[in-house]
């Protein structure tokens, strides 16, 4: 699996954010249901904007692309986000790189104009096969380059030739004098030489459909003459008032900025609300019903926490339930429908809130096995845990100890120190209380 990563030169926004998390659960699934999984990510740091901002903040254009290369990783681990086998860089790959460009002028379907290499896209019968464009159809526009020397306006760049404010970090000797590689063909060479000829799956933001993915189908297909992806995948926009976020527009908003509101396990659920080819409409509001949605889940999960003995069996035996995670796994089974899949997590913790007093721990012991296996291990969500802080049990002794004695403002009063703490008490019906972090 082949995932087209971010291009450092800014922060991390909930854009990025939905892309990564889609392709953790298709990854996470394809795993659970027994795949082995080689997953390579890139990250595009050479490109025009690393330039443009380095010499905007006069530093070097790699120390720019690590800052936000790090920036990818403390937030996204944050959304619990597996990593991938193997995170390429473009700069590790030059040499690849000038010569797969090489191959593809001696099969006469690249020529080069004074140190610019393009791709002759009209020599390529299949062009447009994936975005569904007629290639008379197409302009010069976003992300192709504009050359009144080119022979066609839609032919792509392979390799610039470096220009005189151009940094000499971002500029390697080749064939055709001293220059860079264009973007598409990056990550061609970099998928090929890491997974091979062919990908299974290959993927990312749906923006990435026309011209990226297109012109990396006709420059690697006219290398190898082999199929080059097996099943594409691309994640729908994030939308701000039904406009794609994007930092072009200003109109996005970081993780960084997000997660000082908002628990990064919030974020993480309303990703998951939407199926992942629709858009999803980004608003304050949306987040707030998620973090209350997912507070409501958890209340359920730990008070099942506090029911269950370790000791019990965690098989999965009774019917109904083999059925319900049947039926998750088909949700999944289904083109990744997380949606879906958040549908029979709700009806699992209906399920626990009925069950929690039956004191059948077997069957409590399988609902929490459950549980564990829907929500952490297959969507990622990762669980609330028991608070043990001494200040805060002893706390939570004094409370139930007043409401024993139905002291009933002094048990308002812990309760509220607590609250002020950032904690909440969920009073069980056998008169046990449990403690749990806001989110």
């Amino acid at each position: 699996m082949y995932v087209c990563g971010i291009t450092p030169y800014d922060e991390v926004h909930l854009g990025h954010a939905r892309t990564y998390v889609v392709f953790d659960i298709i990854k996470r699934h394809l795993l659970k249901r027994g795949y082995k999984v080689k997953h390579v990510q890139n990250f595009t740091d050479v490109d025009d904007k690393i330039i443009k901002r380095s010499l905007e903040k006069n530093i070097k254009p790699n120390e720019l692309s690590q800052t936000y290369i790090d920036d990818y990783f403390t937030q996204t681990d944050k959304l619990n986000i597996l990593k991938a086998e193997i995170y390429p860089r473009v700069t590790q790959m030059i040499s690849e790189i000038i010569n797969f460009v090489k191959e593809l002028i001696d099969k006469k379907f690249a020529y080069e104009i004074d140190g610019d290499v393009y791709f002759s896209v009209v020599k390529f019968k299949d062009y447009g096969k994936l975005s569904k464009k007629k290639l008379d159809d197409l302009k010069a526009g976003a992300r192709v380059e504009i050359c009144n020397d080119k022979i066609a306006t839609c032919d792509f760049v392979l390799w610039k030739k470096t220009k005189k404010n151009e940094p000499q970090e971002v500029s390697w000797k080749s064939h055709w004098g001293k220059g860079r590689p264009g973007w598409h063909i990056e990550c061609s060479v970099m998928s090929s030489t890491l997974l091979g000829d062919t990908i299974d799956i290959h993927g990312g933001g749906q923006d990435l459909i026309f011209p990226h993915h297109e012109n990396e189908i006709a420059q690697s297909e006219t290398k190898t003459g082999k199929p080059f992806v097996k099943y594409w995948i691309h994640s729908g926009f994030v939308t701000v008032n039904k406009k794609k976020m994007s930092k072009s527009l200003n109109n996005f908003f970081t993780l960084k900025v997000i997660f000082e509101k908002y628990d990064p396990r919030v974020v993480r659920y309303y990703l998951l609300t939407q199926h992942y080819s629709s858009p999803l409409d980004f608003s304050y509001a949306g987040l707030d019903t998620a973090k209350s949605t997912l507070q409501k889940i958890d209340d359920a999960y730990l008070r099942l926490l506090f029911s269950t003995d370790k000791k019990s069996s965690k098989k999965i035996t009774d019917k109904d339930l083999l059925d319900l995670q049947k039926k998750f796994l088909q949700a999944l089974d289904d083109d990744f429908n997380s949606k879906k899949a958040l549908f029979y997590l709700h009806k699992l913790k209906s399920i626990i809130l009925k069950e929690l007093f039956t004191k059948k721990l077997q069957r409590l012991s399988q609902l929490k096995n459950l549980y564990e296996n829907f929500a952490e291990t297959s969507l990622g969500i990762l669980l609330p845990k028991k608070q043990s802080n001494n200040e805060l049990q002893k706390l939570l002794k004094d409370r139930n100890e007043a409401r024993k004695n139905k002291n009933w403002m002094e048990s308002d009063r812990i309760r509220n120190i607590i609250d002020e703490k950032g904690y909440k008490m969920v009073d069980n019906k056998d008169g046990a209380s449990v403690l749990m972090k806001k989110i």
